[in-house]
C-alpha cells in the first residue's frame, strides 16, 4: 500500500476502484452518453481517450492529470453528480483547473446525499503508481491510500 498526499478541492471520505487515465478527461465528450442519452453507468464516450473509452466511470475513483476541453466542463461535472452518474471520486496528480474545482465544489454545497470528493496535487509518482481496479481510499484528511 502507498499514500499520497493532496489538497482536498471537495471533502469527503470514500473507498472505490480505480480507473486510470494519463490524458487529460474531455469532460463533455466522456459524460455526454450519460447526461443526453440516459447511460446510467457513466459509460466514457470519449472516443480521444484511449485510457477510458467505453469504460464505466460511475462508482470509480478516477485517477486523471486534468481535465481538457470545454468551458461547459464544471458544469457537466456539477450535472453527473446531480443526475447520480458521477465517480466515486476524482483526483488529480496535476493542480485541478478552476472549471472542475467549481463544478465539484457546487456539487459538494448544493446536493445533498453522497458525495464527490476531490483531491488535487497528488503528483506525477500518484499517476505513475496507480493502475485500474487498484483500491483507492480517500481519508478525511486528503490522504489517498492505493491498495
Amino acid at each position: 500500500m502507498r499514500e499520497f498526499k493532496g489538497r482536498i478541492v471537495a471533502p469527503g471520505t470514500v473507498t472505490a476502484p480505480a480507473l486510470v487515465s494519463h490524458g487529460g478527461l474531455n469532460t463533455l465528450a466522456s459524460f455526454q452518453k450519460a447526461l443526453q442519452f440516459g447511460d446510467k453507468k457513466a459509460t466514457c464516450g470519449d472516443q480521444n481517450n484511449p485510457d477510458l473509452y467505453g469504460k464505466v466511470m460511475l462508482g470509480k475513483a478516477l485517477c486523471l492529470p486534468q481535465t481538457i476541453g470545454s468551458t461547459t466542463g464544471g458544469l457537466v461535472l456539477y450535472c453527473a453528480c446531480a443526475m447520480e452518474r458521477r465517480p466515486a471520486c476524482m483526483l488529480f496528480s496535476k493542480p485541478i483547473d478552476s472549471l472542475a474545482a467549481a463544478g465539484s465544489i457546487l456539487a459538494s454545497v448544493w446536493l445533498e446525499g453522497e458525495q464527490m470528493p476531490v483531491v488535487d496535487n497528488l503528483g506525477d509518482e500518484f499517476l505513475a503508481y496507480v493502475k485500474d481496479d487498484m483500491t483507492i481510499t480517500i481519508k478525511e484528511d486528503g490522504t489517498v491510500c492505493v491498495e
